[in-house]
């Protein structure tokens, strides 16, 4: 972006508040401006996200930052307090923003959402279609990825949970993204209306409860050659998904796989593993549509002993394994509603955010 440092406006006497900051997207470098987000830090590494306004104050029990001493200041600046408390300025990353923005429904951490998008093989200009939206963190992912060039089209169930992606993305980029289209519905309803003369979609990813029953439908609106990706937490889940997609027939032999992160401690001599790391989140899977009318080929392979007996699939212990056609719901995962209230909570915050 080429956009300059704009001026502080100009404040006579005590005529009210000052103006609000305007919008500005995080996605941008440059020195910093009225209304860009910009992420504190002292010396013991404590973060404080503020946006900057006309007269704006930062306050701390150790003192008053002027916003003033940022406006127009380099990234990466380290500035005063009046009373000498020091601050590294940076503008915050994607990452810092996807694990602090307000959310009602979990979000996909960045570990998960930079392998959905290396193995998902999201490009610019990349037509994408996206279920289970959440709080809109894979969203923002996704949509700096495809590029101005490619087209996002999200699809969630919950209008309470579209609502707080919404907020969260137009956050981000300071505004509506033209190359976004939300839906509220269900995916087998919608996706087969955005292909109404064929295959229109180069990449299928999906997060959400019941990924198999969508599978029929992705097939439908996927280019031959084109991406499935599905996005769930438990081994049920990936069992069943990987089932349907072998069932289905032109789908390639699914992979699937987790990834751990383990932060280090580089202290001088302590150089060690840290003490926490981030462990399951999820699980991924992937799997290629095969040319429309092409049956896979079917993966020789020396199947573990009763992986495949009927008796044994069929058996009411192992529902949600295998060839299950059991319908779920959230509760049959431990998972609990998300509270009205929270909801509400979290879209106070991301109004409010944008001004503090």
């Amino acid at each position: 972006m080429t956009d300059q440092p704009s001026q502080p406006a100009a404040r006579t006497g005590a005529q009210g508040p000052a103006p609000r900051a305007p919008r500005r997207g995080l996605d941008r470098t440059g020195p910093f401006d009225l209304g860009d987000k910009v992420q504190l830090a002292d010396s013991k590494n404590r973060l404080h996200t503020i946006t900057l306004k006309p007269g704006g104050e930062f306050h701390t029990h150790r003192g008053v930052l002027r916003h003033d001493q940022l406006i127009g200041a380099e990234d990466g600046v380290v500035v005063e307090d009046n009373r000498g408390t020091r601050y590294q300025a940076l503008r915050p990353l994607y990452a810092d923003y996807m694990l602090s923005m307000p959310r009602g429904a979990a979000i996909i951490y960045p570990k998960d959402a930079a392998q959905i998008l290396m193995w998902g093989d999201i490009f610019p200009g990349a037509r994408v279609l996206e279920a289970g939206v959440g709080s809109g963190g894979l969203t923002t992912a996704l949509l700096r990825a495809v590029g101005p060039d490619g087209s996002l089209h999200s699809i969630e169930r919950r209008e309470d949970f579209a609502e707080v992606a919404r907020e969260n993305v137009e956050t981000f980029f300071g505004g509506p993204n033209p190359s976004w289209d939300l839906t509220v519905g269900d995916f087998q309803d919608v996706a087969p209306t955005l292909a109404p003369d064929g295959p229109a979609v180069d990449r299928v990813v999906l997060d959400m409860l019941a990924p198999w029953e969508c599978i029929e439908a992705a097939a439908e609106v996927l280019v031959s050659g084109g991406v499935f990706l599905a996005y769930v937490a438990t081994v049920t889940q990936l069992s069943r998904t990987a089932e349907a997609l072998r069932d289905h027939g032109e789908f390639t032999e699914p992979f699937a796989w987790e990834s751990f992160v383990r932060p280090w401690h580089l202290e001088g001599l302590a150089v060690r593993p840290e003490h926490r790391m981030n462990a399951h989140t999820g699980f991924l899977l992937t799997s290629r549509r095969t040319a429309h009318g092409t049956s896979a080929l079917t993966r020789v392979t020396r199947p573990a002993p009763g992986s495949r007996v009927e008796e044994e699939m069929n058996d009411p212990a192992n529902d949600g394994f295998g060839g299950s056609d059991s319908e779920w719901g959230p509760q049959d995962l431990g998972e609990r509603g998300v509270a009205p209230r929270k909801l509400k909570r979290a879209l106070r915050d991301i109004r409010q955010g944008r001004d503090r």
